[in-house]
């Protein structure tokens, strides 16, 4: 035993000896060592403060008290004063992606709203998830300052990916210039490194200052008038296709690969939903806050037609056909990024005031990018309107999964017969492209002419005829 204890003391011994050189440089004085001593004498006894004073690495043994002190003015005790960071204490939070929807696995991050240094809350934005639906937010989880951005625009992360770091304390000033400066120094070279930098440039330089004058020797041949002249590389600019516009490519791809797409067209007489609009759209403001528009009057027709031919509100799924009971009526909306088609839930049980209300949220929404995975999931039939833009006429898409799409066009005055004279009037082609395996073309027809019928008259509605 007492040989272990030895062998204790010694590595004891030691360990005191690098403490002691590893020390900090405060004073300790005489007096105070002495003082130290003998309050520990007073508290602990003779035999106990060697115990102690062996722990911290000298050697021990029962000694009387001059040696202690002695003992305790040679070594002084050393104190370790420890300070936790504030990772430790969670000061450090991460911002990380958040859930995107059932059907979305993984976005790229398109854009950072908030750099090193700025000042963040709760909730607020400090980066935008590009997806194949919509435009997600990241929001900050704590109020502080962004300390570190961990990605990169451009890259692919998936929900829960760390992206951000943010200091709640607001610690970021501090840190930020010691980070900035060692990649300051490792980026300017020494002296002597910048005069061998300097003088092998002119060495690398010089061998084509000799040979430019053999160059002129071998002029360049000359193209064959057969070549064609293409534009150099220089006048061309190559951009990254966004993930929306990659996933509307390739739903119209699939579209016109699996539907056998077969388009009818009519042509609408607007003088009668015109002259409506024109007489209510006062009293229509000034009673509900919102402009009586044309979309109402064609989703109510299309509703009403739907009604009349369900089979175009139907889809085919494997060998069988899905009659939808509901009817849900997605819209067509062109943005800078791309098309969206968010949806009217039971555009059936709306009046013209809630259908004019929803299309103008969704369609505000749609140009903010602030649309949800909700607001443009289903839809049993599409509608687009590319008379907006000034199109006559059009073949559109099929909008999968559903079975049909209508195509509204410009409104153009041209002369028509009405009771045996030409008389000039507003007219409107439509187009219905559907899909052929499911449709016929007599369901088609029809379908289309109800539309027309409704919107000529639009009492019809009222009197459900």
């Amino acid at each position: 035993m007492w040989a272990v204890s030895r062998r204790r003391v010694s590595s004891s011994s030691v360990l005191g000896q690098s403490f002691r050189i590893a020390r900090p440089s405060r004073c300790y004085s005489s007096s105070s060592n002495e003082a130290y001593a003998k309050t520990l004498v007073s508290r602990k006894g003779t035999s106990q403060v060697a115990g102690i004073v062996g722990s911290l690495g000298f050697p021990f043994g029962p000694r009387p008290l001059r040696d202690v002190i002695s003992f305790v003015q040679r070594y002084p005790p050393i104190f370790v004063r420890t300070r936790s960071f504030s990772a430790d204490s969670g000061e450090l939070v991460d911002a990380a992606v958040p859930f995107m929807g059932e059907s979305i696995t993984d976005g790229t991050l398109a854009s950072f709203l908030k750099h090193p240094g700025d000042r963040v809350e709760v909730d607020e934005p400090i980066a935008q998830i590009e997806t194949d639906k919509v435009t997600i937010d990241v929001s900050s989880p704590e109020a502080g300052v962004l300390e570190q951005l961990v990605a990169k625009v451009g890259d692919t992360v998936e929900p829960g990916t760390k992206i951000a770091v943010i200091s709640k304390s607001g610690g970021v000033t501090h840190v930020a210039p010691s980070e900035d400066k060692p990649s300051k120094e490792a980026s300017e070279p020494c002296p002597a490194k910048a005069k061998k930098v300097e003088t092998k440039k002119p060495k690398a330089e010089t061998p084509p200052s000799k040979e430019k004058p053999t160059a002129p020797s071998l002029p360049p041949p000359k193209p064959s008038a057969k070549e064609p002249q293409l534009p150099p590389k220089e006048r061309e600019r190559r951009v990254p296709m966004t993930r929306l516009r990659k996933r509307v490519a390739t739903r119209l791809k699939d579209s016109q690969n699996t539907f056998a797409m077969l388009t009818t067209f009519n042509e609408v007489d607007m003088t009668s939903l015109m002259k409506l609009r024109s007489d209510y759209k006062d009293a229509f403001f000034k009673k509900h806050g919102v402009k009586l528009g044309l979309m109402s009057g064609f989703v109510k027709a299309a509703v009403s037609a739907l009604q009349n031919q369900p089979i175009v509100n139907a889809v085919i799924d494997g060998d069988d056909i899905i009659y939808r009971d509901y009817i849900d009526i997605s819209i067509a909306v062109g943005t800078p990024k791309g098309l969206v088609v968010p949806v009217i839930r039971n555009a059936d049980r709306m009046n013209f005031a809630e259908i004019e209300k929803g299309i103008n949220i969704l369609a505000k929404k749609a140009n903010d990018g602030s649309l949800s995975i909700d607001e443009m999931a289903g839809g049993s039939f599409t509608i687009s309107n590319g008379g907006v833009y000034g199109s006559l006429l059009s073949t559109p898409i099929i909008n999968p999964p559903q079975s049909a799409i209508l195509g509204m066009h410009s409104i153009v005055s041209r002369p028509m017969v009405v009771s045996g004279e030409v008389v000039p009037r507003p007219m409107m082609y439509i187009a219905l492209t559907y899909d052929h395996r499911l449709i016929d073309g007599r369901e088609a027809v029809f379908f289309l002419r109800r539309i027309k019928d409704v919107v000529e008259d639009p009492r019809r509605l009222l009197l459900d005829v």
